[in-house]
Formats: C-alpha cells, sequence, structure tokens
C-alpha cells in the first residue's frame, strides 16, 4: 500500500469478463483494463516492455474475442449462437465447443482479426497451430472423439443437477429465522464459489448478470474466504521468544481474514489500538501497563478531588458529568457484563468516560462513545487499560464527535464519492431522491456498525478494521457493501428519504457481517487506486503508527 502502483493479480474467471480495452496512449505505456459483466472495472495493467497483443493472442486461446465498435474494446464470450453460449457456460475446451457448432460464413463485422488486421498476429481461431495440435493428438487417440466429447457434456451437466439438488436441499431442509435471514442465507450460498481462485472443472460457474440491478441477487464475494479466529497456538508461531511481534503486517492479515478467539483478544487489541507496540517485549509492556496505571490515576483525580461547591461553580463539568451517567446506564444493558442494578462495570464505563472527558477536556464527551467504549471494557475487564485504548481508538475517530463534525462530513462525502464509482445506477437514485448527503449511513460511520450487529459480530467487526490491512477506510466499503446488496429493494420500491433512513435502521440484527465482509474486501480491491483517489487527506481514521502512538510523548498535548 505504500506505493499505489503496485496492484495485486488476482485470478478472475473468464464467465466474469465482460470486456477487455486496449489503450495505446501518445505518451507512455500501453495498457489493458478488464471489465467484469457486473460493470465493475479492474485497475489498469500496464505492459512496460510491449506485450499487448501476445497477451491477447493468449487470451484468445481460452476464450472467444469478438471485436467491438471501436477497434480497442474485445467482447468476451459475447456469442451470437444461443448454443455455443450455452456451452461456453459449461466450460468445455474451446475446441470441442468448436467442432460441434455448424460452420457458418463469418461477417466481416464479427472477426475481431478482420477488423483490425492482426490476423497473423494475433489470430488462434480455425487453423492456428494450438487447434491443429488439439486435432492432431485427437486422431492418436484409440477413444471415439463424440463418445469423449459426449462424456464431458454429461459430466457438466451433472454438475447442473448436483447444484440443483444442494440448492433445493437448503431452500427446503432449512427454516429462515426471518426474511432477511432467508435472503442472506441464499446469497451466501452464491457465495461459496470463489472466484478468486482459478477456475476448477469440478466446480460450475455461475455467470453474473449483464444488469446491475439483478446484482443483489449474488454475492459479490470473490476474495479469500473467511478463517477460523486467530487462536493461542497459532499467536504463539508470530511472537519471538521475549514476546516480539516477528511480522506485524502477516499478522494483520491473518486477523484480517479470521478475527481473535476471544481469550486472546485483550493482548491483541492493545497492540491493534497502539496501547503496546508490535516490538515490546513481555517485560516492556507490563511496565508500560504500570505506568500507564499510575498516569491514568492522576488524571482520574482530578475529577474525583472536585469539591460539591466547586462542581456548582463548574457548568462545563456538571453538563457532561450528566450527559455521562445518563447514557451509562441505556448502554449495553442487555448484555450480562453491564446488566442488573449496582454493576461494578458501569461505574468502570462511567468512571473511564468522565476521566477521557479530563484528559481531552476539548472534545470532552459526545453521546455514542459510551456505545465505542463498551466492548473495549468488555475486554480488556480493567478500568486504567480501557481508558488508554479508548484513548488510542478516538486519536482515530476523535473527529468524528467535533461540534463542526468535519470528521463525518468527510466520511460521508468520501462515500458519496465512492458509491459515485463503484455503483453509478445507485449514486444515480440517491441523487434523484436528494439523498447524496449520505445521512442515512450517518450511524453507521459513527459508531462503526455498532448499534447494527450483533455484540460479538461487533468485536469482530472492529479488529478487522483496525487491521488497515487493505485500507485505513475499509467501513466505507463495508457501507458500500451493505448498500449494494439492497439496492434492488431500495430502488425497487421507490424508497425516499424518510423511508430508506427507516429500512436501513431495520437492518440492525440482521446483517451476516461475513458476508458482508467478503463483499467490502471485492469491491476495495475493485475500486484500487480510483477508490483512494475518492478519499480526501485526513479523512478518519487515520492510520496509526505502528510502534504504538503512546510512546510518543508530543501526542499527550494534541487536540482533536
Amino acid at each position: 500500500m505504500q506505493d499505489k502502483n503496485l496492484y495485486t493479480i488476482r485470478a478472475v474467471p473468464f464467465t466474469d469478463v465482460r470486456s477487455i480495452r486496449r489503450h495505446t496512449p501518445a505518451f507512455g505505456w500501453q495498457y489493458i483494463i478488464v471489465v467484469l459483466s457486473s460493470g465493475l472495472a479492474f485497475p489498469p495493467l500496464y505492459f512496460y516492455n510491449g506485450g499487448v497483443r501476445e497477451f491477447l493472442a493468449t487470451v484468445k486461446q481460452h476464450v472467444l474475442l469478438r471485436s467491438a465498435e471501436h477497434a480497442n474494446v474485445f467482447l468476451v464470450n459475447d456469442f451470437q449462437n444461443p448454443l455455443q453460449r450455452t456451452l461456453s457456460s459449461l466450460e468445455l475446451p474451446r475446441a470441442v465447443s468448436l467442432s460441434i457448432v455448424p460452420s457458418m460464413p463469418v461477417s466481416g463485422g464479427e472477426s475481431a482479426s478482420q477488423e483490425n488486421g492482426e490476423r497473423t498476429d494475433v489470430d488462434v481461431l480455425d487453423g492456428s497451430p494450438s487447434i491443429r495440435q488439439f486435432y492432431r493428438r485427437e486422431r492418436q487417440k484409440v477413444h471415439d472423439p463424440a463418445r469423449d466429447i459426449s462424456m464431458q457434456v454429461l459430466e457438466k451437466f451433472s454438475l447442473v443437477t448436483k447444484f440443483a439438488r444442494e440448492a433445493t436441499s437448503q431452500l427446503f431442509w432449512e427454516t429462515p429465522t426471518n426474511a432477511f435471514s432467508h435472503f442472506e442465507r441464499g446469497s451466501s450460498n452464491l457465495s461459496a464459489i470463489d472466484s478468486s481462485q482459478k477456475p476448477r472443472d469440478d466446480v460450475l460457474e455461475l455467470p453474473v448478470p449483464p444488469d446491475p440491478l439483478e446484482l443483489d441477487k449474488l454475492s459479490l464475494a470473490w476474495g479469500k474466504p473467511r478463517q477460523p479466529p486467530l487462536g493461542l497456538e497459532e499467536w504463539a508461531t508470530f511472537l519471538d521468544s521475549e514476546g516480539r511481534v516477528v511480522d506485524s503486517k502477516a499478522l494483520r492479515k491473518r486477523i484480517f481474514y479470521g478475527g481473535v478467539e476471544h481469550k486472546l483478544r485483550k493482548e491483541v487489541w492493545e497492540i491493534l489500538l497502539g496501547y503496546q507496540s508490535y516490538e515490546s517485549t513481555y517485560a516492556e509492556k507490563e511496565y508500560q501497563r504500570s505506568n500507564k496505571k499510575t498516569e491514568y490515576e492522576i488524571i482520574k483525580n482530578q475529577w474525583q478531588s472536585i469539591s460539591p461547591e466547586q462542581e456548582k461553580r463548574f457548568t462545563k463539568f456538571r453538563e457532561r458529568k450528566d450527559l455521562i451517567e445518563k447514557d451509562v446506564v441505556r448502554t449495553d444493558r442487555s448484555i450480562s457484563f453491564y446488566g442488573g442494578d449496582g454493576n461494578a462495570n458501569l461505574s468502570f464505563l462511567h468512571n473511564v468516560l468522565l476521566t477521557y472527558s479530563f484528559y481531552n477536556f476539548d472534545l470532552g464527551y459526545c453521546q455514542g462513545m459510551s456505545d465505542l467504549l463498551s466492548p473495549i471494557l468488555f475486554v480488556m475487564e480493567d478500568e486504567s487499560e480501557s481508558f488508554w485504548c479508548f484513548v488510542a481508538l478516538m486519536e482515530r475517530l476523535g473527529p468524528n464527535f467535533n461540534r463542526d463534525q468535519n470528521g463525518m462530513h468527510s466520511q460521508l462525502f468520501a462515500l458519496s464519492k465512492l458509491v459515485e464509482l463503484l455503483d453509478a445506477p445507485l449514486h444515480n437514485y440517491f441523487k434523484q431522491k436528494d439523498c447524496l448527503n449520505y445521512f442515512i449511513c450517518f450511524r453507521w460511520i459513527l459508531l462503526q456498525f455498532k448499534r447494527e450487529l450483533e455484540y460479538d459480530q461487533t468485536m469482530r467487526l472492529w479488529e478487522v478494521l483496525w487491521t488497515h490491512h487493505l485500507s485505513e477506510h475499509l467501513h466505507q466499503y463495508v457501507c458500500i457493501a451493505l448498500l449494494k446488496r439492497y439496492r434492488g429493494k431500495i430502488i425497487g420500491e421507490q424508497m425516499e428519504f424518510d423511508t430508506l433512513l427507516k429500512f436501513i435502521n431495520e437492518l440492525s440484527g440482521h446483517i451476516d457481517i461475513d458476508v458482508t465482509l467478503r463483499d467490502a474486501e471485492a469491491l476495495c480491491l475493485c475500486a484500487g487506486e480510483n477508490g483512494s483517489a475518492c478519499i480526501p487527506p485526513g479523512t478518519p481514521p487515520s492510520l496509526p503508527r505502528e510502534d504504538g502512538f503512546l510512546f510518543n510523548s508530543e501526542l499527550d498535548d494534541t487536540v482533536l
């Protein structure tokens, strides 16, 4: 991510590719852009040393390329013949597909090689060396070629039957709890086809519908599947004998794809948030905890030592204290950790929030901060460590709570630009309905989906976001993934702002976090450098310092 010109090359099934566009600028290198049938375009693939024609020749060995109206645009498997289109979806060998289709005269507008005058360089259709070699090998076989073709067709149709049987069993043997879970389950089944891997003969590739509004019915997921949470044994492999993290990048990537087991969260969250350093030893971490506990008690004593007479003359303190007390008693009371009367954890929650209002007096306390602190205290089970982890989190999210709301405005602006880039039909619909301010996503961003997910799902999402593996703004792509998944319903029912806001709020508790994360990963990778350009510099959350920001004493005087 340091060099924005470097891209990760991923395998994409040809069934998902709609066109390949070749560009030859007047100055610079040639490049191609791969466009999926869903309308998403990958970042340019540059050919610094030439080779575009050779690349197209290799592609033609696997799929049919047909020239579009523009000389440099090639449509992939855009068959005019219905039988040929069906056989292509079954992924039979190219030569077999061509051999069983009756030969027809080719018009001047149907051959890419005739239009571009490149037959001698890139034409690999009838008469090419690869096809001739295939027929030569077939003649040498003792088996009947017709029988081989029939067997391959039957094998492919057996996959169709298997897929239909499994889909039917899932529909009738599983009882959905509600309409949302039923919809998500159907999407999750389709997302099991992992198109980040190379196409295999034993997997039936489902073609993506060309209509972008139909994309809601399929999962966008094509990235790496979710993994089991990071456990104790695997965690030990990331540490040296003294407790230092050996490879922080590999650790963040592992957590990104699987999260962390709950019993490990306390130790891992301290590092992800920046309270502890990746390079710290066990002894250094313990020394850090001891020092920070003393510092916390000093700050806490500042408000505990205020007398009743002094409090009468301290309006700002009274206002913040009253607001914190009202919010604390309403925060996650359904969780046993905070449930019941006289719960000591509520006192810890109150103490940390009021201490933070003195630590960062310019920002103070705002509604919503208790929601962000609650999971941290739940994991840390210690007042001092919860405070410093909360301080670390607010170093990233603090601008969201500024009085002028500049942090929220910059994030909503970035979200608008990203939706315009990744889903133009949805963006145009919001424009038509005067919803381009994207206030419908305000709560998502402010509380990092805390009120949309179950408690454990919230913790899983947060630790993924804190890795900053693909982007420090992955939460933006999570928003887009959710909007894109329900786009058909939003547009189909012509929702206005009020109806749309009600619908968004009612998604709470009905979100499949694993599917959503995979969709967000796919969108982030597709957006690439163009997506990064949509986000203004300084937009929260800022990238944390890898060496642990609390080791830098200059940050103590930073005003958010």
